[in-house]
């Protein structure tokens, strides 16, 4: 499992734009997350699945609630991560009313939950392979803070517990 200290693997992830512009086409756009973290600071959410009751009430909203807050703490990104195709990750971040708060982005075949050892099976409720709930503080593509929840938790990855992280 990925921990502090290690670099974010070679993944891509997929990113549904709606707007064209800055080399992006509309639609599903490919993200190499090695080269987008690289330089930056990323807060990066990862949940169990987009439209889901936790992930829509309460994680994802706290984060978008916080943007300026984790701008403040020298936070360039906050990336949002879901096992969903782009298309749900697109329309899930137009509910939520992210556009230009937080750049959801899409691990549709979970390579990225996989690489990192963060996955969650609920193959028995009807869900497959989905990432575990957890955030962490990304400088430069290596983990400074890992703060991975346990299966049905809901309690150290939240906007507040990273945004105190970002700001130490």
């Amino acid at each position: 499992m990925i921990k502090v200290g290690d670099t974010l693997p070679a993944a891509t992830l997929m990113e549904y734009v709606e707007v064209e512009g800055n080399g992006c086409s509309i639609g599903p756009n490919p993200v190499d997350v090695r080269a987008a973290s690289a330089g930056k600071t990323i807060a990066l959410l990862a949940v169990p699945g987009a439209f889901t009751p936790t992930c829509s009430a309460q994680h994802l909203p706290g984060y978008i609630a916080q943007v300026a807050a984790f701008k403040a703490a020298g936070v360039d990104e906050i990336w949002c991560l879901a096992v969903n195709d782009a298309f749900v990750m697109g329309a899930w971040g137009r509910e939520q009313q992210a556009a230009g708060k937080v750049r959801m982005l899409a691990d549709g075949d979970a390579v990225f939950a996989k690489a990192t050892g963060l996955t969650l099976d609920l193959s028995g409720k009807g869900l497959g392979l989905r990432s575990n709930r957890y955030s962490m503080l990304v400088k430069d593509g290596v983990v400074r803070q890992l703060n991975n929840e346990a299966p049905g938790k809901f309690e150290v990855s939240d906007a507040g517990t990273l945004l105190a992280q970002a700001q130490a």
